[in-house]
This record gives structure tokens, sequence and C-alpha cells, in this order.
């Protein structure tokens, strides 16, 4: 009696006999989500690095509330012309105006200069021909950028008198964003033709090429589309529109190349051209490789959502893109291509080439000699791996700043020459925000603050505070005042801000204040609390990620040891893109090359995203390779062949994917904003090193030196594996012609 046909079973008779429907469903299905993805860019928002509910969070609500004002996130800087000095009548009278202009402007709620506020030594420069209009903008990221598009090129001028050029935070990351979409349309341009033409090389078929671009055009608009959705009910960052291009582009081919792939293997196996045949193919190849295609893309969409674990709407645009792209790539790679594979057939096989025996492959042939010997294939590999990933024991995480842009960006040069001209930063001030009566003489508590390392001065309502003394009178003693709340502004040193800030912030929340409550706000205050609420939940998002994709691979081959081989090989896979992140990006190795400026530290949240994803990819490359395995082995019983049967019907498509993938990420590099720089670099370098080094020559020589204990697991286990285990192996080998008629 026939076994039951599975849901994949039906749903590949389903695409075969059905394919004009599908097609016809896929292409409407194609154009809604052109349609409704076309928009989605304009209903992402932009992101800051804030921890909500935290103190710096606290603290600047607070601002907001009772002082109808905020940390500056946006600034001028004047230069007097012909010599002159900042303090010189015309030029002052100029600034006056200009301060009153950009304070009258829609969107500012507040602006002060070195003119409205005193003698301010910290919106001088040191020589004095320089000065600071420093404003805050109200709203969200995306609301003050939007203004400043507007704000920017209004405030840039060229006067006989005075040169004004725009800066401060949020005019950086403005133009991080222009430069990130400038960067992403130029990496599209490249990468389209450059992977049409690997892929023409891989299939040598212009319809298997066209059909598999097709799936990964599919899978962008359509995780596009969803993103949008999304935006109905949560706030989604635009950068998650950079990764659902990339990756919904990547995972779309990867999964249509496992699925062209298994559909030949069928084809070679069929002895007839007819239609039947070639539908009893495609059942075939939906219920065997699409099986693996929806498991491998649960570990990536599993690693992703994990993301959710931070409470950054940032990271978690990442998770629900993420998860967009696995579902719309697995939907395009399961359901629409078998129904074209259908209508398509012989025509996407290699054109006068039959397939050769697996016993005389090449892959094969390796893989045993490997196994015959594991240790000498194996120990230099695993050292090599081990040497590159070292450096990243001298990882270094610190704050962003105006480095992250190229070097030609008019807010990067602001910003650099704020940093070598003036002795202090006043947009990088800690706003210290108290509640209640003050114990004793709140004078103290400022002279004490004012004696930390690092402070360049305390600004209060009784004056401004130098080395523990008063140094001089406030010009606007009420704006440090409101209601039962106190303000005052501890302004940094340039020393201070080249260190590490966060020991800064900690030394300043660790002295005693006479007030009630004290809450440490601004910029410095707010990335310390971001950095430490991502560090916090990191070990959870990590050892969620690890046993998701344990369980995952233990279901696929009823082995404990395959699982654990699996995670200790993509670490190793990961350590390798880290160790160099920090070489290049941090130490600043190859910078002239790419052309970058290293800080010496590196921003937190990009690597975690990196790890994310590309762990996710590693068990991807995983699951296909050892599915094939877990075949083999289920027929045969013998470990060596089955692994060396595995890897040569899974490495040729394993190695091209990885190919096409890295060529995907690496097109970043050529972008300006180092974030994508690491994205780009680190996630081409983690694929391809997964894919030639660990799949193809750690893996074989571990499984070599573990034999049959691959295969083992606990009596209860295997239970449980019996029950709930997938395989790449059919429940029906052949599907029944009455099935397929039927449906």
């Amino acid at each position: 009696m026939s076994a039951t046909p599975s849901p994949l079973h039906r749903l590949g008779a389903l695409a075969a006999a059905r394919r004009r429907i599908v097609l016809i469903a896929g292409a409407v299905l194609f154009l809604i989500a052109a349609a409704f993805g076309a928009g989605a860019q304009a209903a992402l928002s932009l992101s800051r690095f804030e921890a909500p509910g935290s103190e710096s969070d606290t603290a600047e609500q607070i601002l907001h509330q009772e002082f109808k004002d905020g940390s500056p996130n946006y600034v001028l800087l004047v230069t007097a012309k012909k010599g002159g000095t900042v303090d010189d009548p015309e030029v002052a009278a100029e600034g006056r105006k200009l301060t009153e202009e950009l304070a009258g402007r829609d969107g500012v709620d507040t602006a002060g200069s070195y003119w409205s506020r005193g003698p301010n030594s910290a919106l001088v420069s040191e020589d004095r021909s320089q000065a600071l209009v420093v404003a805050w903008l109200r709203g969200t990221a995306t609301e003050v950028r939007t203004e400043l598009a507007d704000i920017t090129p209004a405030f840039t001028q060229d006067t006989e008198l005075l040169t004004v050029r725009p800066g401060g935070q949020d005019e950086v990351f403005r133009q991080v964003g222009e430069e990130t979409r400038r960067d992403f349309l130029r990496a599209e341009a490249i990468v389209i033709p450059a992977v049409f033409l690997l892929l023409l090389w891989v299939y040598r078929r212009w319809s298997a090429a066209g059909l598999t671009l097709g799936v990964g055009f599919f899978s962008v608009l359509a995780t596009l589309a969803m993103v949008r959705g999304v935006t109905a009910f949560t706030e989604v960052s635009t950068f998650a529109a950079n990764l659902a291009l990339v990756l919904g582009l990547g995972l779309g081919l990867d999964y249509s190349l496992f699925v062209i792939s298994r559909f030949r293997e069928e084809m070679a196996a069929t002895p007839g051209g007819s239609d039947a045949d070639r539908h009893a193919a495609v059942v075939r190849t939906v219920a065997s490789a699409g099986r693996t295609v929806l498991f491998s893309g649960f570990t990536v969409a599993a690693s992703l959502a994990a993301l959710f674990l931070f409470p950054f709407p940032f990271l978690q645009s990442f998770a629900w893109a993420g998860i967009a792209v696995v579902v719309s790539a697995a939907f395009g790679a399961v359901v629409l291509l078998p129904a074209a594979l259908a209508a398509v057939g012989r025509r996407t096989l290699r054109p006068g080439r039959t397939e050769p025996a697996v016993e005389t492959g090449r892959w094969y042939r390796n893989t045993l000699k490997i196994m015959r010997r594991p240790l000498l294939y194996g120990l230099p590999v695993l050292i090599a791996l081990l040497a590159l990933g070292a450096p990243f024991l001298g990882a270094q995480f610190g704050l962003p700043d105006e480095r992250v842009l190229p070097a030609s960006a008019s807010s990067r040069i602001v910003q650099e020459e704020i940093r070598t001209g003036f002795a202090a930063e006043e947009t990088d001030a800690l706003q210290i925000v108290t509640t209640g009566e003050a114990e004793q003489d709140g004078s103290d508590y400022a002279e004490r603050l004012s004696q930390l390392p690092g402070v360049f001065q305390v600004d209060t309502g009784s004056g401004t505070y130098r080395d523990g003394g008063r140094a001089g009178a406030t010009a606007d003693p009420g704006r440090f005042q409101a209601g039962e709340h106190t303000l005052l502004t501890v302004v940094p040193d340039q020393e201070a801000l080249a260190g590490d800030m966060a020991q800064f912030v900690e030394r300043v929340r660790a002295v005693d204040a006479p007030y009630t409550e004290v809450r440490v706000g601004g910029f410095p205050a707010a990335m310390t609390d971001f950095r430490g609420e991502l560090l916090d939940r990191l070990p959870y998002v990590v050892a969620l990620i690890l046993l998701v994709t344990f369980v995952i691979l233990f279901l696929m081959t009823g082995s404990l040891l395959i699982p654990a081989k699996a995670t200790i090989a993509n670490i190793l896979s990961l350590s390798v893109m880290f160790g160099v992140l920090v070489w290049v990006f941090q130490d600043g190795n190859l910078s002239g090359l790419l052309g970058f400026t290293a800080s010496g530290r590196m921003e937190p949240s990009i690597p975690i995203l990196m790890f994310c994803i590309a762990y996710g990819l590693s068990m991807d490359y995983e699951v296909f390779i050892m599915a094939r395995v877990k075949e083999a082995y289920d027929r045969t019983g013998d470990n060596r062949s089955a692994v060396a049967e595995g890897i040569q019907r899974s490495a040729p498509l394993v190695t091209s994917a990885a190919a096409i993938l890295a060529l995907t990420f690496a097109t970043y590099a050529t972008g300006g904003v180092v974030f994508l720089k690491e994205l780009g670099i680190g996630m081409a370098l983690a694929v391809l090193v997964d894919a030639l080094l660990i799949r193809t020559l750690l893996v074989p020589a571990f499984m070599g030196l573990a034999g049959k204990a691959n295969w083992w697991a606990p009596a209860p286990l295997r239970r449980l594996h019996a029950r709930y285990g997938i395989s790449e192996a059919p429940a029906a080998e052949k599907p029944r012609q009455d099935l397929i008629e039927a449906t």
C-alpha cells in the first residue's frame, strides 16, 4: 500500500497540475507587491540610538516636558573671515541675528549661541575665529531630519563677514541616511547584472537563470510590501529596507538554486520526457527540496527573530524584515518556482550534458580523501580560523561619531573642525536633571562635578564652574530652573570624548547629589544606556539562537553530535568575521584602500545584527548539506559514503549560492558609510569562509573522526526524532499519477 502523500507532495502536485493558475496568481501578487512595496521607503522611520525607559531617556523627557528644551541635536559652525574674531562687533551682530533666525524656524524649539549665552568658552574656538550656534529640534528622528533637509541649505552661508556650516548629531545621521540610499542604488546597479551573469555561468541556461532571478525579485518586492504593512502598527527603520533588498535577493536565489538543482536530479532520473514525468519530477522536488528549504528558512527567521528580545525599534526592524524575507523567498521557491518548472520543463537542464555518477565527482573524491586523513586536513583549517578570529579578543566597543561618513561629507568636516579647534563640545554635554529642593547649597554639587577628570565646565543657574570653582556668571539663569526641577550641564573636554565615554558617564553618575532624584541624560548618556541594554540582552539572544538551531538540526539528523559540531563550526566562522572587523575597521588596517577613517572602536549594534544574519545563513548551508548527507545515510547506513555523497550533491550548489550572496553583500563595501562597509565585507567574508572552508573541509574532517558516533542519540531522543523528525527523502518515492491528475 502506498504511503499517504505528505502536504508537500500535495503542494507539488497542485503546482504542477495547476501551473497556469499558480503562475497567474504569482504574477498578480508580484504586481501588487511592486505597487504596495514602492511606497515602503516613505512609510519607514529614521532611528536614534536610544534606550526607552532608561535614565537618560527619562532625563530627556523631563527636559522636553518641563524645560521645553532638549539635548542640542543641531549646530551651526560660524567662522569669522579676513582674519577677524567672533568678538568683532560686526561678526557678533551677525551671530546674534543668525541665532534669532534659527530660533524662528519651524521645528526649532530652542537655539543659543556664543553671543546669546555670554562668554561661554565651550562655544568658542581656542583661537576665537569660530563660534557655535546650538539648537534643539523637537520630534522624532524622521521629523527632525525632514526639517533639516530644508533648514541646512538655508543656513549654509558664505558672506563677506563669515561662513556658516551646519553639523550636529541629527545632521550627521541625516547625511548618513542620504549616503546610504545612494550607496544602495549604486550597489544594486552593480550586483543585479553581475548576479545574472553568475547564474548564467552556473546553469548554462537562460531560462533557469531568469527563473532564479525572478524569484529573487519577487522576494524583494514582497518583503518590502510586508514591511510596509508592519509599519501600520509599529515603527520600522529605513535601514531594514536595505536588509530586505540584499537578503531578499540572496535568499531568493539560494532557495531557487537548491530547488532547480533537485529538479535537475529528478529529471535526470526520469526515463521519459512526457508531461507526466515532468510533473512527477516537480512533485518529488517539492516533497524533498521543499522540505529542506522550509526548515532552512526557519533557521534564518529564528536567528533574526531573536532581535525582538532587544527593546529597540532599530534592531526589531531587522527582525520584521528578516521574517518577511524568509516567508517571501520560501513561497517563491516552493510554490511559484515549481509551477514555472512544470511549464518550462527540460529547458532548465544543462544543454548536451548528462550528470556524472556521484562516485566519480570531484567533491566526492576530495571528501573521501579528507575523511581518510581528517587531522591532516582539518587541523590547518582550524588553526587558520582561530588565527583570523584572534583580533576579536582586542575588540573595543564605543559610540559612533561623524567618522562613519566619508571624509568629504559636510557635517563630518564641521564636526572635525569642532574637535580640533574647540576645547569642548557643547552638543555632547551631559544634561543632569534633578528633582526636589537641594539639601545643601547646590553649587557644591556643581563644584565637585567640575573637578572630575574629563570635565571642561559645568553650567548651572548660579554660574559656570571649572576645576572646583566658580568661573563666571550665567547669561540666562532662568533656563536652568523649571518648577521643582533643576538643570546642570556637564561639558566634557576633547580628551574625554576621545576616550571611553561610558566610563565618563559613570563617573558623573557616581557623584553624590544633594537632591531627591538625579537623572543624567544627554547624547553620551543615551549612547551609554543603549550600549548597556544591548550588551545585557545579548547573552539571551545568543542562547536562544543556539538553542533553536540546535533543535532544528536534531530534528533533521536525529543526532546530538552533528548539531553540536554545527554550532562550533558556525562560531568559528563568525569569529573570523569579527576578527577581520576588528583588524580592519577598529584598528584601521586597509582603511586607505577601503576609503574610511578608523575611530579605534566599533559601535556594537551592527556586529550584533551581523551575528544574527551570519549565524542564520551558516545554519542555512548546514541544513542544505546535512539534509543530503542524512538522506544518503538513511539509504546506505555508511557514514563515510553518505558524507561524500551528500557533499558531492550539495557542495557545488552551496559554493555557487555563497559566491552569489557574497557578491551581493560585497558591493556595499563600495559605499561611503562605515556601517555598510562593515556589513558588506564582514558578511561576504563569513559566507565564503563558511562555504569554502567550514562546510567542505572542516565538516568532513570532523565527521570522518566521529564515524558512527555522528548519528548517536539516547533512546528517548531517537523515539522523539522518529516521530517528529524531518528528512530530505520524501515519504513516497514516486508520486501517484492519479494524485497528480486528480489535483
